[in-house]
């Protein structure tokens, strides 16, 4: 330290370097800039998202009655009118997150934020910047949300879904997936139940957050045929000239191997049927 540097200088570098040390202002977002952004609480940013990692709609076979119950209500959202908050549950690997994200690319107008399990107690904080923006519409979405016994940050989304006095902003819809129908496992509520003095209170106030859920679109295994119908739709979307039946044959035993039939083995099928033919997705 310079010990004849005048009083004045010395007291503007330590506010100088206070400033460095101390918390960063939050960027105002630009929401104009991208279709797709991931939250990053810790930051309190908005990451633009270039390209979502997504397939085209008309590639998810075997859900229609799921692809157009999501299609209709988020088309009424972006066009300004009533609808649900979505919890998308059921069996792995059917394509929940991936409807979400190919109904998104499908309308136009309409925002896509992703979050973080880990960020749902910061939900207040993010829903802040959305009701800054009414002239943009948002579509919050959170994969595979579920809570443990422990966990409390349930507390938050209950807020957001109806209960708070804020509650949520007009312009904002929560689309989540969930392998679990009530976002718990199934031991914890059996415990709960069966060593509660008043069972049907003990589960009431975290089942009731799936129930603030307009919609409920579930999700299950696939039949064989519609396994193929998907490794078909795939393999001729993507130029993958293979007869028929070595087609099926393959794919067959590709999910033999796998010991399951989904969307999910399906692409996994297709993405090695590309490589050993030497073609690109």
């Amino acid at each position: 330290m310079n010990f004849q540097e005048p009083i004045s200088g010395l007291i503007e570098r330590i506010a100088r370097a206070l400033e460095r040390l101390g918390p960063r202002e939050p960027e105002i977002p630009d929401f104009a800039g991208s279709d797709a952004f991931v939250w990053q609480a810790e930051t309190e940013t908005f990451l633009p998202v270039v390209t979502v990692n997504r397939v085209p709609l008309s590639l998810l076979k075997g859900i229609d009655n799921m692809r157009d119950t999501l299609l209709a209500n988020t088309t009424r959202f972006a066009r300004g009118l009533p609808a649900n908050n979505a919890l998308l549950w059921g069996a792995r690997g059917m394509g929940k997150s991936s409807l979400v994200k190919a109904v998104h690319g499908e309308v136009g107008g309409v925002k896509l934020v992703e979050i973080h399990r880990d960020d749902i107690a910061s939900l207040p904080r993010l829903l802040a910047y959305f009701r800054a923006e009414p002239n943009h519409r948002f579509i919050l979405f959170c994969d595979d949300l579920s809570f443990e016994a422990v966990d409390t940050s349930y507390k938050s989304l209950k807020a957001v879904l109806e209960g708070g006095i804020e509650g949520r902003p007009a312009n904002v819809l929560l689309y989540a997936t969930s392998n679990r129908r009530h976002l718990m496992p199934r031991e914890m509520v059996d415990n709960e139940r069966s060593t509660a003095i008043n069972p049907a209170e003990a589960v009431e106030e975290k089942v009731s957050l799936s129930d603030r859920f307009g919609l409920w679109i579930g999700f299950h295994n696939c039949s064989q045929d519609d396994y193929l119908d998907m490794v078909r739709g795939y393999a001729k979307h993507y130029g993958l000239e293979v007869p028929q039946q070595e087609l099926d044959r393959d794919a067959l035993e590709w999910a033999r191997g796998r010991g399951s039939r989904s969307g999910r083995v399906a692409w996994q099928f297709i993405q090695d049927l590309a490589g050993r033919l030497d073609k690109r997705l």
